[in-house]
């Protein structure tokens, strides 16, 4: 692929063969993971030459440029050639952003939230500005692996030069995989840098309950002081604006308003932009706007770097063969493995014992216990055949359609993650297959799972499901 030149230029429309970007498009579409395919593909366009034999494909921003050069480059050039019977000549180049018309968002009555909200403030409107930034979330403090380090790297980005690249930026995952530590530490990174900055981190529901005392008490204009002036903007949990009309409405004001200033929004939430429901198509289009990053459930190693990282945050040293059982058990996300922790070291301090496997197998007992009641083998076969509407019969089957054989290699994937069975115990739970065909499968997966979001949400999902 042609290292194609950062500069930014309006792109044209697709030209000499209008469908050949078209027909690239439409395959794709075809072979990659949903999500995958609308985050990085769609937004794509293209100028092709009139022979074929060039192809300039315009990217939003600096930081998605590298990105399709890095992963998608090869797929593109080959899919070209297949289509084209002659290499072709791929060029990257930035596109203009373009000025998005505002359009009238209809404002309906404020919706109080369902929720009981984060703790409020009396007058969030008059009291000084408090940044509401945890100290001690810094990306020094947050332990780096392939599940967060894209997310990483971009927020590093922002909090070295806010208002410029990434903005806004969109961090989503699940709960407990440090969405709100990624959030904090951009904070906390430009207070060092500037300590006239001003920031705030808030919860959406503060948000919404800021907006309900602004509407009641008229009091808009020290709402719009307090939330307009801002250099960064950190709000968490965006998914909690749903159905709130005159929330979306003063967000989107807000929103614009701080681009226009230059300064920086930071959000998060449980799914990506496209994913939310009941949020205004034209707030969702600028929460796309900037980048959209994921954060993954950490994997093993990083969970056991997360471990012994924050004992040692605590004064203590733990074993790293304890953090690896630890570990192995306990999967889904930090709060879990943070809560496993308080447990062990509670235990440790009470009964006066050093930290080993057998105080953490006691200390976990009644996780432990849960774990090895609720996931059987059987178990696994059953959730996964539901999940991917295929029959239990078919785990065992020798059938090989791809439509039967991924969820059975996925199936066994999870009985390697989940139960305590060896490799021969899974494979004969399998219709009697051997090892190495378990071997293979738990490696498949587990290294897709590391490439494809849409994979590992769905893993996310049964693992979630698992483990009730």
């Amino acid at each position: 692929m042609t290292q194609g030149s950062p500069h930014r230029t309006d792109p044209p429309e697709v030209q000499g063969t209008p469908d050949f970007w078209q027909t690239c498009i439409d395959q794709l579409a075809q072979e990659l993971p949903e999500q995958q395919f609308q985050t990085w593909i769609k937004p794509l366009t293209a100028q092709v030459s009139d022979d074929l034999s060039k192809v300039t494909i315009f990217v939003a921003n600096r930081f998605k440029l590298d990105w399709i050069r890095a992963q998608y480059s090869a797929r593109l050039s080959s899919l070209m050639e297949r289509l084209t019977g002659q290499p072709v000549a791929i060029e990257l180049a930035l596109a203009a952003r373009e000025a998005t018309p505002r359009a009238p968002m209809a404002t309906a009555a404020v919706n109080v939230p369902g929720q009981p909200s984060a703790p409020s403030q009396d007058n969030a409107a008059n009291e000084p500005l408090k940044n509401r930034l945890n100290a001690g979330l810094t990306f020094d403090t947050l332990v780096e692996g392939s599940a967060n380090r894209m997310a990483r790297a971009a927020a590093m980005h922002v909090a070295g030069m806010p208002g410029h690249l990434y903005n806004p930026l969109f961090i989503y995952g699940g709960v407990g995989l440090g969405k709100t530590h990624l959030m904090h530490a951009v904070g906390n990174q430009l207070i060092s840098e500037r300590a006239n900055a001003k920031v705030l981190y808030i919860h959406a529901e503060q948000f919404v309950t800021d907006v309900v005392k602004a509407y009641q008490r008229k009091a808009f204009d020290e709402f719009k002081e307090r939330y307009h002036s801002l250099d960064l903007l950190l709000i968490d949990d965006v998914q909690f604006f749903a159905n709130k009309e005159r929330t979306q409405e003063e967000f989107f004001n807000a929103f614009e308003a701080l681009l226009a200033r230059k300064s920086h929004i930071v959000m998060t939430s449980d799914t990506y932009p496209k994913g939310l429901a009941d949020i205004h198509e034209r707030l969702v289009s600028r929460f796309d706007s900037g980048l959209t990053v994921a954060i993954e459930p950490p994997e093993l190693e990083m969970r056991v770097a997360i471990l012994i990282n924050k004992a040692h945050v605590e004064g203590i040293v733990m074993p790293e063969e304890v953090a690896f059982f630890v570990a192995k058990n306990v999967r889904s996300n930090v709060r879990e493995l943070e809560g496993a922790l308080r447990k062990i070291l509670a235990y440790s301090r009470f009964n006066q014992k050093e930290i080993s496997i057998a105080l953490a197998r006691e200390a976990l007992r009644d996780l432990l216990s849960i774990q090895n009641r609720q996931i059987s083998v059987e178990n696994i076969q059953k959730t996964v055949a539901d999940y991917y509407k295929i029959k239990i019969a078919d785990m065992y089957s020798k059938k090989r359609p791809a439509s039967i054989a991924r969820p059975r290699q996925i199936a066994m994937y999870l009985a390697k993650e989940l139960t305590q069975k060896s490799l021969p115990e899974i494979g004969e739970l399998f219709g009697g297959r051997d090892h190495t065909t378990v071997l293979h499968a738990v490696r498949k997966i587990g290294g897709e799972r590391q490439q494809l979001t849409e994979l590992n949400q769905q893993l996310h999902v049964l693992e979630q499901t698992l483990k009730g």
